[in-house]
């Protein structure tokens, strides 16, 4: 099993940074104000970010049979049973929507879609980094800090 980092990009930096201040403003501006109603309501961007925070991807593991995605206190599970191809391709989500998810809050997760990939599943924290994993009925983007030795080892694994 071989473990890669999941390295920021600056988007994703400065997304990060920026939500993170303007909800710590938010929520000083509301402590700030006399009412008491707002001491509650000031929790709700600080509890939004943290929430956020604890989706954020830290690193990615090739096992044998899955490709383990590291959160910050769990491990989702992605089964390389019926993986077709995996390929590095920088950009590959490139005039992508969001059809659910997260846009760059610690990182891009969840559901898009765009004209070459059609729809996927995201785990990615830098754009220019993307490994695309194809399945029959799926495909994935993923950012791992050595995109070609992380393909060598997934199809290593997938022949297994």
């Amino acid at each position: 099993m071989k473990t890669y980092e999941a390295p920021w990009s600056g988007s994703v930096v400065v997304i990060t940074i920026s939500v993170t201040l303007l909800c710590a403003g938010i929520a000083v501006a509301l402590l700030l104000s006399a009412r008491t109603a707002f001491v509650w309501a000031a929790l709700v961007p600080l509890a939004s970010v943290g929430g956020m925070a604890l989706f954020a991807i830290r690193g990615y593991t090739v096992a044998p049979d899955a490709l383990l995605v590291h959160r910050l206190f769990w491990t989702t599970r992605l089964p390389l049973a019926n993986l077709e191809s995996a390929e590095f391709a920088p950009g590959a989500m490139r005039g992508s929507i969001r059809t659910f998810g997260n846009g760059g809050l610690f990182s891009y997760t969840g559901y898009y879609q765009n004209e070459t990939l059609g729809s996927y599943q995201a785990f990615v924290t830098d754009p220019n980094r993307t490994v695309v994993l194809h399945f029959p009925s799926r495909t994935i983007v993923v950012s791992p800090s050595a995109p070609e030795d992380f393909v060598h080892d997934l199809d290593a694994a997938s022949r297994r």
